[in-house]
C-alpha cells in the first residue's frame, strides 16, 4: 500500500512538473511568435518604402511619398504576466526630401527641381537584412522550445 501511494504520489507531481515546464515552453513560443508577427510587418513596412522610392508627385506642388517607419513596444499579457513585443505604432520619417534637377518632369517646380520621396533604398536593405535574422533567430527558439515540449510529452508516455 505504501509502495502504491508513493508511486501514484510521483506520478502526480511528475505530472504537475510536465505541465508548468509545458506552459513555460508555450508562454516562450508565445513570445518568439509575437516576435516573429513584429518583424513581418517591419518587411511589410520596409516593402512599401522600396516599392515607393521613386514616386514623386504628380504635378509642382504635390508632395512624394514619405517614408514609413515602425515603432515596437512591448505589451504586458496580466494573464499570463509576461510582455509580449507589439507594433506600437507606424510612423512617417520626418527628414528632408531628395531633390533633383529634372525640368522635364511633370512634377518639377518653376527652378527645374523635383522633391524626391526621403527613402534611402541602402537604409531599407540593411533594415530587411535586420529584420529577417530577427525573424529567423524568434523561428529558432520557437522550434526549440516546441520541440522541448514535444519530448518532454514522448517522456511521460
Amino acid at each position: 500500500m505504501r509502495n502504491l501511494f508513493f508511486t501514484l504520489s510521483l506520478f502526480i507531481f511528475l505530472i504537475q512538473e510536465a505541465y508548468s515546464i509545458s506552459g513555460g515552453l508555450r508562454d516562450s513560443m508565445e513570445m518568439s511568435a509575437s516576435g516573429m508577427k513584429a518583424q513581418t510587418k517591419r518587411m511589410q513596412v520596409i516593402s512599401q518604402n522600396i516599392a515607393n522610392s521613386e514616386s514623386t508627385g504628380l504635378y509642382p506642388d504635390q508632395l512624394p511619398y514619405r517614408r514609413k517607419t515602425i515603432i515596437f513596444g512591448l505589451t504586458k499579457d496580466k494573464k499570463k504576466g509576461m510582455n509580449l513585443v507589439k507594433v506600437r505604432k507606424i510612423d512617417v520619417d520626418k527628414s528632408n526630401y531628395k531633390i533633383r534637377f529634372d525640368p522635364d518632369h511633370p512634377a518639377a517646380n518653376a527652378q527645374g527641381y523635383v522633391l524626391y520621396p526621403n527613402v534611402d533604398k541602402t537604409v531599407e536593405n540593411m533594415d530587411a537584412k535586420e529584420a529577417q535574422r530577427s525573424y529567423e533567430a524568434n523561428l529558432t527558439s520557437f522550434e526549440i522550445s516546441k520541440n522541448m515540449e514535444l519530448k518532454t510529452l514522448d517522456i511521460l508516455r
